[in-house]
């Protein structure tokens, strides 16, 4: 008995050294992945909530100023809602002592890593994944107390050395000169450091600092900016680092389709199920796609009634739409008999090669699954435009001079369209749909995040108070969109000579509508 209670003690002080080597502080490099074990529902929790809070860091970026008072406090808001860690507080030094503040480390440092596997896959998501994490780590660092900065860099081996009293004296009138909101009682009560200039380029190039015999003098305020340069370039080999180990973590067949889905996994509101379905008639869904419509959906509805067609891709994506503001089977039938029979195609042909499909669509073929809308993750993310293709999404893969002709058409202003255009060169999609919603609707903010767009039609409608005002949608916050592999049941398609050439395509949709990141 005695032999045990030795071990457990030795087993407990184990555990309190790691947990202080890993979470002695509130904020951290990521530089050590975790080693405990996990479970599949902990790990999906802990991925979604996270890249919730990337998205509302990416968010405010471009609706707010950074570091704002109001940037802070929204942002500290949503860390306090999803539980992230905040602040620095006087138990820092154990937080093992706390759970609920352990908890939250433990959940900031696992989370980040789940991300990183998910956004090392393209250069486009690892380019995405930096930005957010960078902006997050700077807010949380200029957050802490100077106390709690320090003991940061020294956490980190961060060997930046204040220059001593006398050298701050010599120097005084040339630091208030050279650097950026530095006043001389600004020099006496905060510590300079001394950094080789290589190491603060950007604040060399914007004359923030004063520079001598190759080093450059900083104040403790800018030092963040130092930290976020090494910060960047660890968190870049380290996603580099591990995309080449991702093929053996893609072998197990229980994370390989979270990971695969959680790079542009829908979050939000599930815009399938309503209470009144068939409000929305035929003959309103033109002036509708001129009012109410994003740009995707009122690009293929003026593809379709040009050309009397719509490759699969454009078919899946707009008749989703359609379904999710309200057409019932029979409507959505009747809408595409009657515009493909414009074209090229007879209604015997429709019915033995498209009507299946519709009817999968709505859930009564196949598998029976009852489909979602795409959000806007998926529309930018999967199945790109090629020639021909209407569908996708405009700001996503439009040439930006095509996209420009585009906005003037619809009678966007020369400043609204550069606006949108600027969003846009910065890679912030969502929000250059926001943007345009804002401009056509006249409202100078839309006061939701724009994230699926049957949204977008609903948000419309309630400003408009059109037809499509009182389609009331039967929503769910959808917190853990990503079920475990093993809940997947096996696919149920027909007899192989039942099923058209034309719908081979929307078999292989069947996974991503349970996933529910349509």
């Amino acid at each position: 008995m005695e032999f045990g209670s030795k071990g457990n003690r030795r087993k407990k002080m184990l555990v309190n050294a790691q947990a202080e080597q890993l979470y002695g502080h509130c904020l951290q490099f990521y530089s050590q992945p975790p080693i405990e074990n996990i479970s599949l529902s902990e790990f999906e929790i802990f991925a979604v909530e996270r890249l919730k809070l990337l998205k509302t860091v990416e968010n405010l970026g471009v609706s707010h100023v950074k570091a704002s008072e109001l940037y802070n406090k929204k942002l500290d808001k949503e860390l306090s809602n999803l539980n992230f860690p905040i602040r620095a507080e006087a138990d820092d030094k154990k937080p093992f002592s706390v759970p609920s503040e352990y908890d939250k480390r433990r959940k900031d440092h696992i989370s980040h890593f789940i991300l990183r596997l998910a956004y090392c896959q393209t250069e486009d998501l690892r380019r995405w994944f930096i930005q957010q994490e960078i902006d997050l780590f700077r807010h949380r660092f200029n957050d802490l107390k100077a106390q709690y900065k320090k003991e940061f860099l020294h956490r980190n081996s961060l060997h930046y050395d204040t220059i001593t009293v006398e050298e701050k004296n010599s120097l005084t009138k040339k630091l208030i000169n050279s650097s950026f909101a530095v006043s001389g009682v600004t020099v006496k009560e905060e510590d300079f450091y001394k950094v080789p200039f290589q190491d603060a380029l950007d604040l060399v190039r914007g004359r923030k600092v004063y520079l001598q015999e190759g080093f450059v003098y900083i104040p403790h305020m800018d030092i963040v900016t130092i930290i976020l340069n090494d910060f960047r370039t660890r968190l870049s080999k380290a996603l580099a680092l591990t995309a080449r180990s991702l093929p053996a973590v893609l072998s197990d067949e229980r994370l390989q389709p979270l990971l695969n889905h959680l790079s542009h996994a829908y979050v939000g509101q599930d815009y399938s199920i309503q209470k009144s379905i068939g409000k929305i008639s035929l003959d309103q869904i033109d002036p509708l796609s001129a009012k109410s419509f994003p740009l995707c959906t009122r690009q293929l509805h003026r593809a379709l009634r040009e050309s009397h067609h719509l490759r699969h891709g454009g078919r899946m994506q707009y008749g989703l739409f359609l379904k999710g503001i309200g057409l019932t089977l029979d409507q959505a039938l009747q809408f595409w008999r009657s515009e493909f029979v414009k074209g090229k195609v007879d209604a015997d042909k429709f019915d033995k090669a498209y009507a299946y499909s519709i009817r999968h669509m709505f859930g009564k073929e196949g598998k029976r699954t009852d489909y979602t809308p795409y959000s806007c993750m998926k529309v930018i993310l999967s199945n790109p435009p090629s020639q021909g293709d209407h569908h996708g999404c405009p700001f996503r893969h439009s040439d930006p001079e095509l996209l420009k002709q585009k906005l003037q058409s619809y009678k966007v202003s020369s400043g609204g369209v550069s606006q949108i255009l600027e969003l846009v060169k910065g890679m912030h999609y969502q929000l250059a749909c926001q943007k345009y919603f804002e401009l056509t609707h006249n409202v100078e903010d839309s006061v939701f995040s724009l994230n699926h767009p049957n949204q977008y039609f609903i948000e419309s409608q309630k400003l408009l108070g059109g037809p499509g005002a009182g389609v009331k949608v039967e929503v769910k916050r959808e917190d853990n969109p990503i079920p475990k592999p093993s809940l997947v049941a096996p696919c149920q398609t027909p007899a192989p000579g039942n099923v058209p050439q034309d719908v081979a395509a929307e078999m292989s949709e069947d996974l991503d509508s349970f996933f529910q990141d349509a």
